[in-house]
């Protein structure tokens, strides 16, 4: 490509560079190799710009940001954009060959039930034999091939070059996990969406958008990138936002929950599976799921609505959903033989607290012991709302660190404690405060009586722990089983 190819782009200002061919792009200057054309972008916490000449060194041709009437920066042509990221993005995916084209790419967004959406489509996708991909938090899978993610949506040039290397692994399907943060920085500029799901909204990422209202916008933007006539959007039907992503949506809609196009009847909650009679517009069936609670009923509706409405038959998409047994970290059931339940989920938010603690109360037949924390260097207002979450779902809980970055992790406690004691809990007849994690969770199993049941809440499948020192391994799961081997 040639910067006269790009300068055609709208937004893009070429001053009196010349006209030379780049074949490569990307916004890390550590990646920049001979042919680079390099993005300076102003990060939340760098700027590219100081790194150009770093760029330079290492065989950038010229350099593309956001600064205007600059025509050249360390002796290298400098190209002005109205949105760098956005540039990237498709400039990336065309160097790439616009895998893309070829492909029917799903985007899932919302707050909760992204991961556990993702892992039902791909089950359904290979129930049906399609070659497929999938990317998010709990990973990047092309053809069974599992890559670990750095971010739940990768930045542009990667997902670029993810989905070059699927296209030439003989993918046809992809579905993704699409985040706000991805959403307002670009990262899926250059990606033709065939079809969308929205799961739900509550408060989350409010240090990064500032109010909900921004949040919710961002997430939008998802249904306003399907625009193939053959796509279909879908949205909850049950979250109060459901007709804002209705408006948004330019090809066919569908909606899944209570009053849906897609539900659930005669839901039974057993112990080790759920059951119900899945109601579609493509016809009636019967499920048997080992994914338990109310909130996986509303993630595999989403599921079921996508599919079926880009044609995947019925029977097909039962089968995809009751092969899939289980979710890493997802109301994930650490079994050991015990004499009580343990429950390993990734609920960090208020409202998936509540549901997961709904779930957990279902099949438990005894006392419900909670663990969990809340991230530092994050939305701090959530804080005291999952405390009150945490003392209304459950009997008795444990309040610990979860990632608490380079904020102290008492101070986050006292911030959750807040909403404990505002709700009318008191420390040692309601709850707990153990800054130490493992030390927690071995409070919790140490507690735990005949049918009770222990959920360890807010990491699910992570396999660390973010310290003011770093990153350490840390994984719930690995806890929890040692303390049961060691007993």
């Amino acid at each position: 490509m040639t910067l006269n190819e790009l300068g055609s782009m709208d937004g893009i200002k070429m001053g009196s560079a010349p006209d030379l061919s780049f074949s490569h792009i990307t916004q890390d200057s550590r990646k920049v190799q001979p042919g680079s054309l390099f993005v300076a972008i102003h990060g939340d916490t760098t700027d590219g710009h100081h790194f150009i000449s770093q760029a330079k060194e290492q065989g950038a041709v010229a350099v593309l940001g956001n600064i205007p009437d600059q025509i050249e920066v360390e002796g290298l042509p400098y190209l002005f954009a109205e949105d760098p990221r956005r540039v990237l993005g498709v400039t990336a995916h065309a160097l790439a060959g616009d895998p893309t084209h070829n492909m029917t790419v799903i985007g899932v967004t919302g707050t909760n039930g992204k991961s556990s959406t993702v892992c039902l489509v791909q089950s359904i996708l290979e129930q049906w034999g399609k070659p497929s991909a999938a990317f998010g938090t709990l990973g990047y899978v092309i053809n069974g091939k599992k890559v670990e993610a750095p971010h739940t949506t990768p930045f542009a040039e990667d997902l670029a070059a993810l989905f070059r290397e699927a296209q030439d692994q003989g993918v046809t399907h992809a579905v993704m996990e699409v985040s706000s943060h991805a959403l307002e920085q670009e990262r899926v500029a250059g990606i033709e969406f065939n079809a969308a799901i929205f799961t739900n909204i509550t408060q989350d990422h409010l240090d990064y958008h500032g109010t909900m209202e921004d949040y919710l916008a961002e997430k939008v933007k998802l249904f306003e990138r399907v625009e193939n006539p053959d796509g279909v959007t879908v949205a909850n039907a049950d979250d109060p936002h459901a007709q804002v992503f209705r408006d948004a949506s330019q090809v066919p809609h569908l909606t899944f929950g209570n009053s849906g196009d897609c539900q659930a009847a005669k839901v039974k909650n057993g112990t080790h599976n759920t059951k119900f009679t899945l109601e579609t517009p493509w016809g009636s069936s019967e499920i048997k799921t080992r994914l338990l609670g109310s909130h996986n009923v509303s993630n595999i509706l989403g599921a079921v609505a996508v599919c079926g409405g880009l044609g995947v038959p019925l029977d097909t998409i039962v089968g995809g959903i009751e092969s899939l047994h289980a979710i890493p970290g997802r109301f994930e059931d650490i079994d050991e033989k015990q004499d009580f339940r343990i429950i390993v989920d990734y609920a960090h938010t208020d409202d998936g607290l509540i549901n997961v603690l709904k779930a957990a109360r279902e099949i438990c037949s005894g006392t419900l012991i909670l663990v969990f924390g809340c991230g530092g260097d994050r939305d701090k207002t959530k804080r005291p709302k999952m405390g009150a979450a945490a003392l209304k779902g459950s009997d008795y809980c444990f309040v610990t660190s979860d990632n608490p970055r380079t904020e102290s992790p008492e101070l986050i406690l006292m911030d959750i404690e807040q909403g404990i004691q505002h709700s009318g809990g008191k420390r040692g007849e309601d709850y707990e405060i153990i800054v130490d994690r493992t030390e927690a969770i071995h409070a919790a199993l140490h507690r735990a009586k005949v049918g009770d049941l222990v959920l360890i809440a807010g990491k699910g499948h992570e396999d660390y722990q973010i310290l003011n020192s770093g990153r350490i391994h840390f994984d719930d799961r690995e806890v929890a089983r040692a303390w049961l081997e060691a007993r």
